[in-house]
């Protein structure tokens, strides 16, 4: 099985990957698409630099090795996805077969979690509009990343059932530090996942909203909010 998990930043997504890379029957993908992304729009991101170096940049390439079978043996291959990452000239051929799930997150959450690692913060890169189209152009299970910290094992046996695979209580730990499968950009942005060994307890409230991003977050909610009447247990 090839699976696709759609997500913007901050969204829980590198902790979710390594639940799936901890079944032991499932390959690791952090991002495929995000050299190519910077490479094409010259977005000033922290590691931009090596990252284009260290990964690969032609899309095609990437898009062809995520048409491939699972890598190492592995029955089932886990892609950690972005949909703002796919630029229209990017392929998309390669999401023929594959499963496909899209995980959600509070925009006052994302915005407080990006804003701290990441001074310059824009709708677009963010990802919910993204989302919403790639929830509609590729259905499948949408999961809040808050209901997986309230209770991660029943949530990931829901999304488990959903998808068609069998779920194992090995998705809900891992080791601490970091995994072969990150992306370079890993040493600026996963430290607190690094420092884990399963998820983190259930959030508590919503953080407050900076006034610079106001703006940002008024657009975001009532996208993440649509999105949300559609999410495994609601």
């Amino acid at each position: 099985m090839r699976i696709a998990m759609w997500s913007g930043p901050r969204n829980l997504s590198t902790a979710m990957m390594y639940a799936f890379a901890a079944r032991g029957d499932c390959a690791a993908w952090d991002e495929p698409f995000y050299a190519p992304w910077l490479a094409a729009t010259g977005s000033a991101h922290p590691m931009a630099a090596e990252i284009v170096a260290a990964h690969e940049g032609d899309p095609a390439r990437v898009a062809a090795r995520c048409a491939a079978p699972p890598p190492d043996g592995m029955a089932h291959h886990y892609m950690k996805h972005m949909p703002h990452h796919m630029l229209p000239s990017f392929p998309l051929d390669w999401v023929e077969g594959c499963v496909h799930a899209h995980l959600i997150r509070h925009p006052a959450r994302v915005l407080a979690s990006y804003a701290a690692k990441r001074e310059a913060v824009t709708f677009e890169e963010i990802g919910y509009a993204q989302q919403a189209e790639f929830v509609a152009r590729f259905p499948g299970p949408v999961i809040d990343s808050a209901d997986i910290r309230r209770d991660p094992g029943g949530m990931l046996g829901r999304l488990c059932a959903e998808i068609g695979l069998d779920y194992t209580d090995r998705m809900l730990s891992w080791d601490a530090g970091p995994k072969p499968f990150d992306g370079v950009w890993a040493t600026h942005w996963y430290g607190a996942v690094h420092r884990s060994t399963g998820f983190a307890e259930a959030e508590g409230p919503l953080p407050p909203v900076a006034p610079e991003h106001a703006e940002i977050h008024a657009r975001a909610l009532p996208i993440y909010e649509e999105l949300c009447r559609q999410a495994l247990g609601r």
